[in-house]
């Protein structure tokens, strides 16, 4: 009862995934990124376990093909499994169990992969595949989403979809975006609304980070210095 998409921007180096559901908190349980490594998705009686796991791989050097045989051989349990996998290069993996319910089906593209189970339509993949990769100059965000929102065009669940997350690494060791919606009864219009509310502040939230000076007033007169305090 979910549909995903992992894609990579080309020209930023970016990568990310979006997903939606009919049950609560997709995003805690199914996305997983890292900066430089590359987007793991694990849904259909979902091990979450596999996505720190799948992004360990690629850490040390695997492909997606690699790191998906390699989550497969380590799961006792994959023939419930659903799970797609991109590397830092853009090479896709994708995995459906033999339980895994129809309508199911996996999809590929240019730096992208898209996964969906007991949806309306098998083509839903493919139809996010071909959103995504519609406008590559456009920000890796609003690509996701366009999959996200052509996945519920194409026939969606049979459900109703209660939550969604919308999830990128770039650059550093916290996520660049982490947008997730939970009970709600228009998850990905919800989701649309909190990117549009975001966009604005995701490159000051990395420098309060990174440079907090850049952006800080000290406090007049001058702080006299850090304090920490223990409990014993």
């Amino acid at each position: 009862m979910t549909f995903s998409l992992a894609g990579r921007c080309a020209r930023t180096g970016m990568t990310g995934v979006v997903v939606t559901t009919s049950a609560p908190a997709v995003g805690a349980r199914c996305a997983h990124a890292a900066a430089g490594v590359g987007c793991v998705l694990t849904q259909n009686v979902t091990d979450p376990r596999l996505g720190p796991l799948g992004l360990e791989l690629l850490r040390g050097g695997a492909d997606a093909e690699r790191a998906l045989d390699a989550l497969i051989a380590s799961s006792p349990h994959h023939v419930w499994r659903q799970l797609a996998v991109i590397d830092r290069h853009g090479n896709t993996a994708a995995f459906s169990g033999r339980y895994v319910k129809p309508e199911r089906n996996e999809a590929h593209g240019r730096d992208c992969v898209a996964i969906a189970n007991i949806v309306r339509s098998a083509d839903i993949p493919a139809q996010m595949v071909s959103a995504f990769e519609r406008d590559p100059a456009a920000h890796l965000a609003d690509r996701l989403l366009a999959a996200l929102r052509a996945g519920e065009v194409g026939g969606g669940e049979f459900k109703p979809l209660v939550s969604a997350a919308l999830l990128i690494a770039w650059r550093e060791a916290f996520a660049y975006i982490d947008l997730r919606v939970d009970s709600d009864p228009n998850p990905i219009g919800a989701l649309f609304r909190l990117w549009s509310e975001y966009h604005p502040l995701t490159e000051l939230y990395v420098t309060r980070v990174i440079d907090p000076d850049a952006i800080s007033i000290p406090p007049d007169p001058p702080a006299a210095g850090a304090t920490r305090s223990t409990s014993m």
